[in-house]
């Protein structure tokens, strides 16, 4: 969780992968995307199709292999965004 602007965000993680943090914030919008971080570096990626919209700092190395993580597991990301969302809103 991190405090910004004097408020709470949560940011539900869905796995971690080789250092590779992916999640969504708990305030979210649709279309249905990912966050990635890793370090200081992170990354936006749409879900459908799979496409960077964002890029602060990974490498191209890294987007390739982040963009093929994110391929193999859209079910499971966009899981996640339904579920967490249906239960919130």
């Amino acid at each position: 969780m991190l405090e910004n602007d004097k408020r709470l965000i949560i940011m539900p993680t869905i796995f971690i992968i080789f250092g590779f943090r992916f999640m969504f914030y708990a305030n979210d919008h649709e279309p249905i995307h990912v966050h990635v971080t890793k370090g200081g570096s992170s990354a936006k990626f749409a879900i459908d199709p799979v496409q960077l919209v964002k890029n602060d700092g990974l490498k191209p190395s890294e987007l390739k292999l982040v963009e093929a993580i994110i391929e193999e597991n859209k079910e499971v990301i966009t899981e996640h965004w339904n579920k967490f969302f249906n239960n919130v809103r």
